[in-house]
């Protein structure tokens, strides 16, 4: 290992289907970057988010802990500025954190650890988006409906393309100022892009990357008998009944989808490119991942906010071919898994001493094909959702428990498009039971129902008083000194071009 630590690079997309991509099986969606990264790295097959929901599942990715540890629990949950994060980790250990993109967090600290955030989120900071279990039949104007995909085709901008430019820009940026200001500390880079995620639109150009006709149609389509009562409720959420849309808007909608999923490697391939540019790329290990699948139109469903696995499964691979050797993962693992991962990686035979006790277990041992865990545990408690919606998948087999609900049990092996559910199975009631017993165990439910309810009343309130006369924003402003940077008479000219000239001409 190197005396060195690491440069670390971490890529994230947002609502990501780990199905849609070409190196898991994907045939028609195009990624030349991020399939070459995924040829020479760790692949992880069975990689899930631990929260089908943006906000609860990159507060759970970032602090290695469940929601219901750190009260994450929907997309205005207050993330609370004393969780530690793999940020917090990382910059105590000696590393200049930063992060571009999305991180969608909530409440006054929108740093979390970072020491730069280098542009604005593209979500709000406050409370306004939060979920009330107590009226679920009061549907708020926020919640998603069926614009995106009724509308969806090509653009020519759109407000996630405006974003996504400026992350990809100012992570360029970063690694350029990083590389000409002669930076000595190791950096922590995250580059999170907001596509693929709805509204489905993308420029002329990458829809045109794919023949309209050959788009696939979703593999299980709507059936009223496949609705579960959790589904029905979540196609009440977005508005979708039988006759909402047509073959083709569905078509036009997943078309769009892959035209931005080549956007985004696209986007990565510019990051990719400066960091090669720099002579960062050798000492740089770069992590890809996502906070949240798309259902896409399986099974009739859009969007995430299910345990199935087009919503909660993601990709995540590791590229680092002088440290670990290419080769897949077939273990279930999840993205709160990552903080022990990155805290490892920077420490290297160090052992990293944590502030709180972890969810997550480190990806160490899977890398270096020495075992590792087969485990992923998760909480679902955001909008659709009436109580707490459990999920374990462990080997074959995932199981999803709610109270008002009937439970689900899949076999992945034998049944990998969750169509028989094994519950009431006669041969497999010891597996059930098992199950059921290890639910009461882990959690509390009452008591977390309990805290979702409490914790839902208390936002609701304090965002309607802040409404109330001034406001003073929650959101990221990143602020920028003009009065350095380019030509200025506070500088001398050929100093300012010799420090801002990369690589410097010394003679």
């Amino acid at each position: 290992m190197s005396e060195k630590m690491p440069n670390i690079l971490f890529l994230m997309v947002d609502q990501m289907a780990a199905s849609a991509l070409p190196f898991y099986g994907h045939p028609l969606v195009k990624t030349p970057n991020l399939s070459r990264l995924a040829s020479e790295g760790v692949v992880f097959d069975s990689a899930y988010c631990n929260s089908p929901l943006c906000a609860p599942s990159r507060f759970t990715l970032m602090a290695g802990q469940l929601p219901s540890r750190i009260g994450g629990y929907d997309n205005a949950a207050d993330f609370p500025a004393d969780t530690p994060t793999f940020a917090h980790y990382l910059r105590a250990a000696g590393y200049f954190t930063a992060l571009s993109g999305k991180m969608h967090f909530c409440g006054p600290d929108q740093l979390h650890g970072f020491e730069e955030r280098l542009t604005t989120d593209i979500y709000p900071a406050d409370y306004g988006w939060m979920v009330d279990w107590e009226n679920f039949d009061t549907r708020p104007s926020y919640y998603h409906n069926m614009s995106s995909v009724t509308q969806a085709g090509p653009c020519v901008r759109s407000n996630q393309l405006d974003f996504d430019d400026e992350v990809t820009f100012r992570a360029q940026r970063f690694l350029y100022d990083y590389a000409r200001n002669g930076e000595q500390r190791p950096f922590c880079l995250t580059v999170s892009l907001t596509h693929p995620h709805d509204p489905y639109t993308i420029e002329q150009k990458y829809w045109d990357l794919y023949d309209h006709d050959e788009i696939p149609m979703p593999r299980v389509p709507y059936s009223s008998e496949l609705m579960d009562p959790h589904s029905r409720r979540l196609r009440f959420v977005y508005q979708l009944d039988e006759k909402t849309v047509t073959d083709e808007q569905i078509r036009n909608a997943r078309h769009a989808y892959y035209g931005a999923i080549s956007y985004v490697d696209e986007q990565i391939g510019k990051v990719l490119e400066a960091l090669k540019q720099t002579g960062l790329d050798d000492d740089t290990i770069i992590v890809f991942s996502g906070d949240h699948g798309d259902m896409l139109g399986e099974r009739g469903l859009w969007y995430k906010m299910s345990w199935f696995e087009d919503s909660a499964r993601v990709p995540l691979f590791v590229h680092a071919p002088g440290r670990f050797a290419s080769g897949r993962v077939k273990a279930s693992v999840s993205t709160m898994d990552l903080l022990p991962t990155f805290a490892e990686l920077a420490l290297g035979a160090g052992k990293p001493e944590y502030a709180v006790p972890l969810d997550g277990r480190s990806l160490l041992p899977h890398l270096k094909r020495e075992g590792g865990h087969d485990e992923v545990i998760g909480e679902y408690l955001g909008e659709g959702a009436i109580a707490p919606l459990l999920m374990i998948r462990r080997g074959r087999y995932k199981f999803v428990h709610t109270a008002p609900d009937p439970d689900q049990l899949f076999d992945l092996e034998t049944d990998p498009l969750e169509l028989v559910n094994l519950a009431q199975s006669p041969v497999h009631q010891e597996l059930y039971q098992a199950f059921r017993d290890e639910v009461a165990e882990r959690w509390n439910y009452e008591q977390l129902h309990d805290e979702v309810i409490a914790s839902q009343r208390r936002r609701k309130l304090v965002y309607q008083a802040l409404k109330q006369g001034k406001n003073t924003s929650w959101d990221h402003q990143p602020l920028f000194d003009a009065g350095t940077q380019y030509m200025r008479n506070t500088i001398d000219l050929d100093d300012l071009e010799m420090r801002a000239r990369f690589p410097r001409v010394t003679s």
